[in-house]
């Protein structure tokens, strides 16, 4: 009953956003607490969903900051020279602009963080796409899709996760998966340059001008795109303070959510010293801020829920159960085949600390090492980037200004697709066996 339950939750709210009945932030709240009273959990809600909330309170608040922080960051010019750099470069040429946005997402995803990186690569790029034109949702797919395979490394989530629930090295796991990795980086940059040639075809060559209007920023306000800059040294100051918050986020030397509302602090007390202008600027982004942190703890709900209730637990036996006996051999290519569903439907935690140790286990049986089964578990992360369970996807779609049910039927193929390819690379190479 409990599995029919998790499925049915799953299918309902899935449908809701899918079809574009409900908005995620609707859906979070409603679906989950509606088959909570269906299922008899009803006197267990509350203390469920504030488990949830605090589960989820410290990513809330890294977010808020994060998005006023990069959010002033636009409205003092910080980024008007990269924008600039880049369209002297790419000539107005929408294939550049998107083939040169991916090796950007590519190389900032390297931080292992999603929100930080859609929050940093977004914010610089999107008003240059918005102002030639470019199809809104190109350019939240791509970047979904590049921090889907450097999220693989090793201080990313999954495989942080994984290494610690089998014991296992970043040797034995990350390093016979790069092949793939740098496989499904070459698949991107193809998406990027394909998407590139049909806009192109489209929009044919833009020129940019020097005195681009002022257009709306991706997180509220004013991106001032003018000849006429801040003051050289408070330019130099807000640099020096973005480099060392991302070499800080990077290290890990304070919590990130502290890390974010310290440079905040700091960068709107030097660039804004009046009260009253430090208050119009918080006013700006405020809208951005409420539209991806509400989100966020409606997801809280959701996660809490579902945990709470034991569904996680019930679709993750579920979906062990149906494996038959005579097909222990084909145990690493289940797996790979099994982490992309296995890992929209079900949070990181639940699948490599609850699933991923059953099946490595499973597969001592017919001498499968655990480490093989841990790559595996690791090749569907394109997919999983899109679940609605990853807070970073409600940053991602908050910052681009698109619906999440469309980004998803917009990205859902291509995202399979990579999976495909890092499934199909492990296999040759051998370091996943795929029979």
């Amino acid at each position: 009953m409990l599995t029919l339950l998790a499925y049915g939750m799953i299918i309902a709210f899935m449908a809701l956003i899918m079809s574009g009945r409900a908005t995620a932030l609707i859906a979070l709240i409603t679906v989950p607490i509606l088959f909570a009273l269906l299922g008899g959990f009803g006197p267990e809600i509350g203390p469920m969903v504030m488990s949830g909330l605090r589960a989820i309170a410290p990513t809330g608040v890294l977010l808020m900051f994060a998005i006023l922080y990069f959010g002033l960051m636009i409205d003092v010019g910080l980024f008007d020279p990269l924008i600039r750099a880049i369209v002297r470069v790419c000539q107005g040429d929408p294939m550049r602009v998107i083939v040169g946005s991916t090796l950007l997402v590519l190389l900032v995803s390297l931080d292992g963080d999603g929100s930080t990186t859609y929050l940093l690569c977004l914010t610089a790029m999107l008003p240059l796409h918005r102002q030639l034109g470019i199809n809104s949702l190109i350019l939240p797919c791509l970047a979904m899709l590049s921090n889907s395979i450097m999220n693989i490394s090793p201080w990313g989530g999954p495989t942080a996760r994984v290494m610690s629930a089998l014991h296992l090295d970043a040797s034995q796991v990350f390093l016979p998966l790069i092949p793939g990795m740098i496989a499904a980086s070459a698949v991107t940059l193809g998406i990027a340059w394909w998407f590139g040639r049909r806009e192109r075809a489209r929009l044919k060559t833009i020129q940019w001008r020097d005195a681009a209007p002022v257009m709306e920023s991706p997180l509220g306000g004013d991106a001032q795109l003018s000849s006429h800059p801040r003051s050289k040294p408070l330019m130099i100051f807000n640099l020096i303070l973005t480099c060392a918050l991302m070499v800080g986020l990077v290290a890990g030397v304070l919590p990130l959510p502290l890390l974010f509302m310290g440079a905040f602090a700091i960068a709107i007390s030097v660039n804004f010293p009046s009260l009253q202008d430090q208050k119009e600027r918080m006013a700006a982004h405020s809208a951005s801020v409420v539209a991806v942190v509400s989100v966020i703890f409606a997801a809280g709900i959701f996660t809490g829920i579902l945990s709470g209730t034991k569904m996680t637990d019930a679709i993750a036996q579920s979906v062990i159960g149906i494996i038959p006996e005579s097909a222990g051999n084909f145990l690493p290519l289940i797996t790979a085949l099994l982490s992309a569903p296995m890992t929209f439907f079900l949070s990181n935690d639940a699948f490599y600390f609850g699933v991923v140790p059953i099946l490595a286990e499973a597969g001592k049986a017919y001498g499968i090492a655990p480490e093989i089964i841990a790559r595996a578990s690791l090749l569907g992360q394109p997919v999983h980037q899109l679940s609605p369970l990853v807070a970073a996807n409600y940053v991602l779609i908050g910052i681009a200004g698109v619906e999440f049910g469309a980004h998803q039927r917009f990205t859902w193929k291509w995202a399979v697709l990579l999976a495909l390819v890092m499934i199909a690379v492990a296999g040759l190479i051998g370091v996943v066996p795929l029979y």
